[in-house]
């Protein structure tokens, strides 16, 4: 760990669990093989947001912080299972901040898909697909302003019930080639790994 003030004194304040999580967040990144140069990029970025801030994945942290999230997909890959987010206004795949109760990045990820969706028994790719970096525009996140974001991918039938959480206004699937014009930017991309993940 660096010997900064910055990080020295930050150091002192985190809790243990997300200093556990933190490192897994770094190892997660430091194994995976990023698909293109622009991934390559951010992966390099957020291991030196990691290395710089102790407190990385920890809402309570730096302004900017690691978050998970995963995007749900039918069996045939070409629909996508969205939240029409409450405070973002806009359909995107599940995810959120780190817990203390989560033991991994993976751990993190499963949990809020879980949650958000109502899939009690979703089962995540176990690797990473995409990475993303993103401000906050919206209104109702408090001190977050940037979210940088580790990102997985699972499969379930389009069939299978699914619910709407407190954090959402609707849950619903969308045809992968025809999505939601406000979200299709933030969207494409990560259903594209997503898909190149898992086919």
């Amino acid at each position: 760990m660096s010997g900064s003030p910055e990080v020295t004194a930050a150091a002192g304040v985190v809790p243990a669990a997300y200093l556990r999580l933190r490192d897994d967040a770094r190892r997660t990144l430091e194994q995976w093989q990023a698909p293109d140069a622009q991934q390559e990029q951010l992966r390099a970025e957020l291991l030196e947001h990691c290395r710089r801030h102790p407190a990385a994945l920890w809402k309570q942290g730096p302004s900017a912080h690691l978050t998970a999230s995963t995007l749900v997909l039918n069996p045939s890959l070409d629909k996508v299972l969205l939240t029409l987010h409450a405070k973002a206004q806009m359909w995107l795949q599940f995810g959120g901040h780190f817990e203390p109760v989560d033991s991994s990045v993976v751990d993190a990820a499963t949990r809020e898909a879980r949650e958000e969706s109502g899939l009690a028994d979703l089962a995540l790719h176990p690797e990473l697909v995409h990475l993303d970096r993103h401000r906050l525009l919206a209104t109702g996140f408090g001190r977050c302003a940037e979210h940088l974001d580790l990102r997985y991918a699972a499969v379930a039938d389009d069939a299978q019930a699914y619910a709407v959480s407190e954090e959402s206004l609707d849950v619903a699937w969308w045809p992968v080639d025809a999505l939601p014009s406000a979200s299709g930017d933030e969207i494409r991309p990560l259903a594209v790994a997503a898909r190149r993940a898992l086919g």
